[in-house]
């Protein structure tokens, strides 16, 4: 005779043990919804973020008297002025941007390899050298300036320094610019009245940033001057899907920017993460 247990015994063992199982998968359960709504929650997060960073990345060479809101009728009004709407009818906002890659890359200006070193375009004017037509301005390498616009718009329907116009500080008349010879800008047409002062910014594009359903585009690559139609033959990028709020208010010499996006758990659970930066 060998002891053993008792059937009683082993009933007790199989309930003991099935408690633990449900214990143990309701537990694992928990773990693994509250790991997918996490990884929801950091997908969203890390996509609005990069959605901001591309934004603000443009949005802080803006030449400021050309920042506009966009309204759902694709009709603009300054971005400093009183609103004329309800905040929902705001759909984006579009500004000129001064072309920063020509006014921050140096090159060897007469190819020597000396130290006659310069940026594209300097953004300072000889008011003594220089008159209604023809613009001095010294310290620049404009036909490097012309080479930079070329590049950078070469795979979106190449432009030139033909396509770029400078704006003088608090003016928000573009002049264009018909060519360039070393230090000196030609313009299109003579300036009248001029505010020319000592300094300008030299642009080639504007930018935009719309809703359009619940997906964030940027626009760019387009006619450089306030109200320039963003539909023609602008280049178009995706920024962000599931966006379901874009604002943006403009204070002082600041924008603050917000974007909510949804990041889908199941088919009928959402996570939203918002974020907000501000542009100076």
């Amino acid at each position: 005779m060998k002891k053993a247990y008792t059937l009683i015994e082993l009933v007790f063992a199989i309930v003991v043990l099935g408690i633990v199982a449900s214990l143990g998968s309701e537990i694992i359960a928990n773990i693994y919804s509250q790991y997918i709504v996490q990884r929801a929650q950091d997908r969203a997060s890390t996509k609005t973020e990069l959605a901001l960073l591309q934004i603000t990345n443009r949005l802080q060479y803006a030449i400021p008297i050309t920042i506009y809101r966009i309204k759902n009728d694709n009709t603009l009004e300054s971005i400093y002025s009183p609103l004329s709407d309800t905040g929902d009818n705001y759909i984006g906002i579009q500004w000129v941007g001064y072309d920063n890659d020509g006014f921050e890359i140096m090159s060897d200006y007469d190819g020597d390899g000396g130290n006659k070193r310069r940026a594209a375009w300097s953004g300072f004017i000889d008011l003594d050298n220089s008159n209604a037509s023809n613009i001095n301005t010294p310290g620049s390498h404009l036909e490097l300036s012309d080479q930079i616009i070329q590049n950078l718009s070469a795979n979106t329907g190449a432009k030139d320094i033909g396509d770029a116009v400078i704006y003088f500080p608090g003016d928000a008349q573009a002049y264009g610019i018909s060519s360039v010879n070393n230090e000196t800008l030609t313009l299109d047409s003579a300036l009248s009245g001029t505010n020319m002062v000592e300094q300008y910014k030299l642009a080639w594009s504007s930018y935009a940033i719309a809703m359009e359903g619940s997906d964030l585009y940027l626009y760019y690559n387009f006619a450089p001057i306030i109200g320039a139609d963003r539909t023609n033959n602008a280049t178009k990028s995706l920024l962000a899907h599931n966006i379901s709020s874009f604002k943006f208010k403009a204070a002082g010499d600041t924008i603050r920017i917000k974007i909510c996006k949804q990041e889908a758990v199941s088919e009928d659970t959402n996570i939203t993460s918002c974020k907000e930066k501000v542009v100076f």
